[in-house]
């Protein structure tokens, strides 16, 4: 799909990128200053630029290039040229303030295999790692994660980003990472009452009493959030594709989610839930 995109170009919005591909400029391989005569003269120069610099930087598997300049609601259609670089992610945190309180865990899944940091194991590994990648997948990783990962790591994440909030709520589906899933028909399972203010009292216990179940437990919701984003993206991409002229030859299979590593401890999830209802918290 990215090289059916025009609209990351200086001056090409919505409009002018259907036109395009309403008047059979529907590919940057089928484009030149020729097929273009007609247009408005300021395209001409910057346009076949803009073109030159795609091609450029996609033989060149720069994805940060389009990730900049193209709208977050748009960045879907960097997932196919660059699936093999790209990687799930989501963090759980002590809280909200990037300023004071901490990452506890970081799951990545790269559509193959699951990696986990854990505070006080291997977490500062996370930051060699990522650099395997191009393009971060989260959801509301623009607002949260990611910041959240630079203050923490004190390092910069320059990848592309695909952040599902914007692409979602683009579709018309809100209410966080479970309720889109919820809308998508994704069942959660044991972890379905599980959520993030739950993490934080299982990072704590874990903290306090050594409690190893704990952890499991958090890890698993964790990565579940993270495998999740791939049916999501894949999903998503698919109906969007869909509202394209190109829509029977961009569809990608759907996918299969990997198996959680980790369980989640029901009844200790249940205990803590009692504890929020009697205010023992």
């Amino acid at each position: 799909m990215l090289t059916n995109t025009f609209i990351h170009i200086q001056g090409i919005g919505v409009k002018t990128e259907q036109k395009f591909w309403g008047s059979g400029l529907t590919d940057w391989s089928r484009l030149s200053p020729e097929s273009i005569n007609g247009r408005p003269s300021r395209l001409n120069g910057f346009f076949m630029a803009g073109i030159e610099d795609s091609i450029k930087n996609l033989d060149e598997n720069n994805a940060a290039y389009f990730g900049k300049r193209l709208p977050a609601s748009q960045s879907w259609r960097l997932f196919p040229e660059f699936r093999p670089s790209t990687a799930y992610l989501d963090i759980e945190t002590t809280g909200l303030d990037r300023d004071y309180d901490e990452i506890t865990t970081i799951a990545l899944y790269d559509g193959t295999s699951i990696r986990t940091y854990v505070q006080g194991r291997n977490l500062n590994q996370f930051v060699d790692d990522i650099q395997d990648y191009r393009v971060l997948v989260t959801y509301n990783g623009r607002s949260f994660d990611v910041p959240f990962m630079e203050r923490y790591f004190k390092t910069r994440l320059d990848h592309a980003q695909i952040d599902l909030r914007y692409i979602l709520k683009s579709m018309g589906f809100k209410g966080g990472l479970k309720g889109c899933e919820k809308q998508l028909g994704m069942d959660r399972g044991d972890l379905a009452g599980v959520d993030g203010l739950l993490a934080v009292y299982l990072w704590d216990r874990y903290k306090r009493k050594g409690d190893l179940k704990a952890l499991e437990s958090l890890l698993a919701y964790n990565v579940q959030d993270t495998i999740n984003l791939e049916h999501l993206l894949v999903t998503a991409y698919n109906m969007k594709a869909g509202e394209t002229p190109f829509a029977r030859e961009r569809q990608i299979p759907e996918v299969v989610l990997p198996e959680n590593p980790f369980a989640v401890d029901v009844r200790m999830v249940e205990e803590i839930q009692r504890g929020f209802l009697r205010g023992a918290f």
